[in-house]
């Protein structure tokens, strides 16, 4: 589609009101800046609609003046796909002031929110209510649940809950032509024909603007047992994840591997000792959770460590003794990213590898860093519940991060995702596709597979509207 070269937002002005538009340069920033600072962005103007009504309206105005759209819930994604593209005239639709809760059914265990409601005040809606919402994320105070929806988003408790496509009951989405799909029922059971709200998990707003969620909630987990455990050189880390998985009849709820590199790394930016160390095979932060006090978790926990110790698998381990420090452990593990930035920045590689092989894959992956790019520092974490690994490939003192960036993705990273791919594992996992990573869907993805991606677009966004140049 074509895009007008001097843009007329006064429609845009009429429908929102005061504060609906924004369009001064200065506002425009945060909304233009991808989250890694590897793209900047460019739009005419920002959208931001207060209901579900108005996103529809503004749907058909955007087609009547041709102008495309990108949704954007916190704009902290990794790869660009909230970013409006330069060239394209593109305008931002911002869901942020649309986060109201809906509902709480605390004895459904259903949680209905605007998709525009920042994922940390969900979580707070729900314990509100005596239920647990278990998406966790690094960035859950800003990032929001459209956008968590958009890339299917993952995080820490992906072991015992499963993504977000398996929380998620029902959607609401404005569709290319404004029309509005709506199945925001909290039905657990619903044949009735395509699961038609799957084809919107993970779609990066390329098929329409979500604007509502239906998830799913369990009860609050009312206790908690913390471990962080050494792991032995070589320790195979599937193993230990599955023996971890039957010793505590799935209690489990993180599992998070963590390297001695990226360790380092949070000590350096602290500047002090971190109190908690890795074994040769790095550590690994695993936590039992549990909604009912009858459940012994202390004593599971400590069962477990000591059949992990008893194969060999573990060294030592640190159990959690107060809230203070088990959330100490978390810290930890949750600024790893801050500290590779304080460090110099990083080359996030975005990996997942079936479980079973993920000791093979950064085994071998390390191996061909180290062929390929000697001296490399690597610093690598992952959810290992669902084979996710952050393979990190640190910038080297001296060097541009965006330079050191090109260089990595048009050379190693392909040599790192021909281990993954050849192991059953992908090269994208929980930061999806957006803009940075479409040429490697071309790439890597098979013909029939792109056939259909492309087929389903022109069958639900024949214009072309919806966030063109993410994905495809």
């Amino acid at each position: 589609m074509s895009f007008p070269p001097s843009p007329d937002l006064s429609p845009f002005h009429d429908l929102l009101g005061e504060g609906g538009v924004v369009t001064d340069a200065a506002s425009l920033t945060r909304y233009t800046h991808d989250q890694r600072a590897l793209m900047q962005g460019q739009t005419p103007g920002v959208l931001r609609p207060r209901s579900t009504e108005e996103v529809q309206e503004i749907v058909r105005l955007a087609a009547r003046h041709g102008f495309g759209l990108v949704p954007q819930g916190g704009n902290t994604g990794y790869v660009g796909g909230a970013t409006p593209e330069p060239g394209r005239g593109q305008l931002v639709v911002s869901l942020e002031r649309m986060s109201r809760i809906r509902s709480v059914d605390a004895t459904g265990f259903t949680l209905a929110c605007d998709a525009g409601t920042i994922l940390a005040d969900a979580q707070a809606a729900a314990e509100a209510h005596g239920c647990l919402l278990p998406l966790s994320l690094g960035a859950e105070g800003s990032c929001r649940l459209g956008g968590n929806v958009g890339t299917n988003a993952g995080g820490l408790q992906v072991l015992r809950y499963g993504m977000t496509r398996d929380l998620v009951l029902g959607l609401e989405v404005v569709l290319p032509d404004g029309s509005l799909f709506s199945d925001v029922r909290t039905l657990r059971k619903n044949n009735i024909g395509y699961d038609l709200k799957q084809l919107f998990i993970g779609a990066e707003g390329t098929l329409g603007i979500v604007t509502g969620v239906v998830l799913k909630l369990w009860p609050a987990q009312t206790q908690r047992a913390t471990a962080w455990m050494q792991l032995a050189a070589d320790a195979p880390i599937p193993e230990i994840a599955a023996l971890v998985r039957r010793e505590t009849a799935d209690l489990a709820s993180t599992f998070e591997l963590i390297s001695a590199s990226s360790l380092g790394l949070v000590a350096a930016m602290r500047g002090a000792d971190l109190g908690l160390s890795a074994g040769p095979g790095g550590a690994v932060l695993l936590e039992l959770s549990a909604s009912s006090p009858r459940i012994p978790l202390e004593d599971i926990l400590l069962g477990t460590l000591e059949a992990l110790m008893e194969a060999g698998h573990v060294e030592d381990a640190v159990l959690a003794q107060s809230e203070r420090q088990r959330r100490e452990m978390w810290t930890i593990r949750e600024t790893i990213p801050e500290a590779e930035k304080h460090a110099g920045g990083s080359v996030k590689l975005d990996i997942a590898v079936p479980t079973s092989a993920v000791s093979d894959f950064l085994a071998r992956a390390g191996a061909v860093v180290a062929e390929h790019a000697p001296g490399t520092r690597l610093s690598f974490y992952g959810h290992v519940g669902d084979g996710n690994i952050h393979f990190n490939l640190m910038v080297p003192a001296g060097r541009d991060r965006i330079a050191f960036t090109a260089e990595v993705e048009e050379g190693i990273a392909h040599a790192v995702y021909a281990v993954a791919i050849e192991l059953g594992g992908s090269f994208s996992a929980e930061y999806g596709i957006g803009r940075f990573k479409r040429d490697l869907l071309g790439r890597y993805g098979d013909a029939v597979r792109l056939d259909l991606l492309a087929a389903v677009k022109r069958a639900v966004d024949p214009a072309g509207l919806m966030n063109a140049g993410a994905m495809t």
